[in-house]
């Protein structure tokens, strides 16, 4: 091939290769994707307010909701870390009952003080964690069956502990700063929901600010590939359970200071809700992965429409039926949501263009 005379002008770079733009439907569809969730709530809200107005839109009945649904809020919460790093967490349910009832059984029955036996109640919890996530590990089994299997166990603990009775505080009652953990208000709305908020708060830095959170969302993605690029996936699966351990060690204790006894079958009743907050949750705001403020927005889902139809006169079964079909329902869209970001970056043109500036064709 002849070189170009000295004399001939040089060739005229390629102009860069214009960034792909999105069409309207698609930001639209996103849009929904995102904030469908937290747009039905809202209309939610209204619809029961308008069907109820002389109930339902005070902020004696927020408040009710806020109290009642802060305990489920912090056990999806919980439940949101392992899911982000691909493993589920079954014990939370029975984890929480067996905090709540040690925690009373320490308090009433051993006389000790209540901040040590919360603290220790709380350190057990991620010590349960790191138990979970060790079987889970080392044990290759699935955590489907790991943790039902740990939970199980934690439910025959809670029964050992209890005797199959109710633990009921003497005469005198809880001590008045175990009770205020719960019962105490801020700025005219319940403590819990602050709690809710603060945990909310952590998640969100722990899962989009930190290396760690990036690193449950590699193994979550690929463990395989996570310790290929040198991330110790292990590891780091057992830190997610010791965050879901911590978390259900302090519902479990602010159960205790709401119900203020012992209830040795108390914590069934919130594994199903949990579930269905987190993986409702990952539909939302960031669809298609496990997050914190989605979670936060499928409980609050939750919390409304159960309010709602509770209002409404339904009939005791159907908040089980509401939390089933819910679930199957998050089930559903979690995993759509996932295809859909998967079939999105596949499709994706690359942005890197064709020809580097100043070279010829």
């Amino acid at each position: 091939m002849t070189p170009p005379s000295p004399s001939s002008p040089p060739s005229p770079p390629a102009p860069p290769s214009p960034s792909p733009r999105h069409p309207p439907g698609h930001r639209f569809g996103h849009l929904v994707g995102a904030y469908g969730l937290l747009a039905l709530t809202a209309l939610l809200f209204v619809a029961f307010s308008l069907a109820l107005p002389g109930t339902f839109p005070t902020l004696d009945n927020v408040s009710a909701v806020l109290s009642s649904q802060s305990i489920p809020a912090m056990l999806a919460l919980g439940a949101t870390i392992p899911i982000a790093a691909g493993k589920f967490d079954l014990s939370i349910g029975y984890g929480l009952g067996l905090a709540h009832v040690m925690t009373m059984h320490l308090i009433v029955a051993a006389g000790w003080p209540w901040p040590l036996a919360c603290l220790v109640v709380i350190l057990g919890g991620a010590a349960v964690g790191a138990v979970n996530g060790t079987v889970v590990v080392f044990a290759r089994i699935d955590s489907f069956i790991a943790t039902l299997g740990t939970g199980s166990i934690m439910y025959a603990f809670t029964g050992w502990i209890t005797g199959g009775a109710r633990i009921v505080p003497g005469p005198h009652g809880l001590p008045a700063g175990f009770t205020a953990l719960y019962d105490s208000r801020f700025l005219g709305l319940p403590v819990s929901a602050f709690y809710v908020l603060a945990l909310t708060a952590a998640l969100w830095l722990l899962l989009e600010r930190l290396p760690l959170g990036r690193y449950f969302y590699v193994i979550g993605s690929n463990a395989r590939a996570a310790d290929l690029v040198g991330i110790p996936s292990r590891r780091y699966v057992i830190y997610s359970f010791i965050g879901s351990g911590l978390v259900f060690g302090v519902a479990g204790v602010l159960l205790a200071a709401q119900q203020q006894i012992g209830n040795p079958s108390a914590g069934m009743d919130y594994l199903l809700p949990a579930f269905v907050g987190a993986l409702l949750g990952s539909t939302a705001i960031r669809p298609g992965r496990a997050n914190a403020l989605g979670t936060l927005v499928a409980v609050a889902v939750l919390a409304v429409g159960l309010a709602g139809i509770g209002q409404l006169g339904a009939r005791f079964w159907v908040t089980p039926l509401f939390n089933g079909s819910t679930l199957l329902l998050a089930v559903g869209l979690a995993g759509y949501a996932a295809r859909r970001q998967l079939r999105r970056r596949r499709t994706e043109p690359s942005r890197t263009p064709r020809h580097p500036p100043g070279a010829t064709r």
